[in-house]
């Protein structure tokens, strides 16, 4: 199991450091996929990149909780038993594929550096592995894309090609930091499929970030909304569909563009994410909330509103409470 523990991280600025998530838990197991949604800047990626602690060298700190997998918390690991971690029992698949892929090495050598560091093969061992890998995400006449560098690809191959790299040492879990991001929708549909498939067939736990409840619709088992630095909202992929319960979920929801519409205004939730340190002392959505009220002004519980395992941090959900 990997579980996130009342995590709560700050982030440096000129002004010192400012808290950025506070208070998340989360917990994901073998074969599941946990969708984490939210706009731009509620601390998403923050969250998934401690998971692997990769946020420590800019800056970002604990200041409370853990992250435990099997039991054992990562942030008590020393360097080695960290780097078995990273990329061998959880890897990751970046936002950007141009950027998460080094352009002065040519696909072959950055595959099989991964491979050889988590497997122990030997280079003709590692270079078979990574022509596997290419064919299994779709990518054809392997043996010759090893040898090209990462410019040389399209948006949809380089995404293509982080997923055979985050699957080489045979995870048991899984982070996509918005894995369709900058692909046209073909090769989003494409992408989201491979996924599908691949994490079906080798039961692998996923972490899915992601600002798109389509996405979400596709792959989530169960759906974790997120605010401002914390959870406001959280249930099964079904019963958010459903009934979304917190009013920025539904706000999420309804922003999303229907095919069958024609003419008229997109949906939009009026106002921005607050800067993190800045939130409202207590619902920080109140402020762009139409429900909000002089009792949202006080801390609201994670679970203020519950329906077994549906949870929702707001005091203006109808029904059980």
């Amino acid at each position: 199991m990997l579980e996130i523990d009342d995590l709560s991280l700050t982030i440096p600025t000129t002004d010192g450091a400012k808290p950025a998530v506070t208070n998340v838990s989360l917990t994901l197991k073998p074969g599941q996929v946990l969708g984490l949604v939210g706009e731009s800047g509620c601390g998403k990626t923050l969250t998934a990149q401690a998971i692997l602690r990769l946020g420590e060298s800019q800056g970002v700190e604990r200041t409370s909780g853990r992250i435990l997998l099997d039991g054992k918390d990562v942030f008590a690991m020393d360097e080695k038993s960290l780097r078995q971690v990273r990329g061998g029992r959880i890897a990751m698949i970046f936002q950007e594929p141009m950027t998460a892929l080094n352009p002065v090495f040519t696909i072959g050598e950055q595959m099989c550096d991964v491979i050889r560091l988590h497997l122990g093969f030997n280079k003709q061992q590692a270079r078979d592995r990574a022509i596997e890998l290419l064919q299994d995400v779709g990518l054809q006449d392997a043996e010759s894309l090893l040898k090209q560098y990462p410019d040389a690809l399209s948006g949809g191959m380089r995404q293509r090609v982080l997923i055979a790299m985050a699957m080489s040492p045979e995870p048991d879990y899984i982070i996509a930091d918005e894995p369709t991001t900058a692909l046209d929708v073909s090769v989003q549909a494409r992408i989201v499929e491979l996924l599908k498939s691949l994490q079906q067939k080798r039961g692998l736990g996923m972490l899915l970030v992601t600002h798109d409840f389509g996405l979400v619709a596709e792959l989530a088992d169960f759906v974790a909304v997120m605010y401002a630095g914390h959870i406001v909202e959280f249930g099964s992929a079904k019963a958010m569909f459903d009934r979304p319960a917190h009013p920025y979920t539904k706000a999420l929801m309804a922003c999303r563009p229907e095919a069958n519409t024609h003419g008229g205004d997109l949906a939009v939730i009026p106002g921005q994410v607050p800067v993190p340190g800045f939130w409202p002392a207590g619902c920080r959505f109140a402020p762009r909330c139409d429900l909000a009220t002089n009792e949202c002004k006080a801390p609201v519980t994670v679970d203020a509103w519950h329906k077994k395992e549906h949870t929702a941090r707001c005091l203006h959900v109808e029904g059980e409470a």
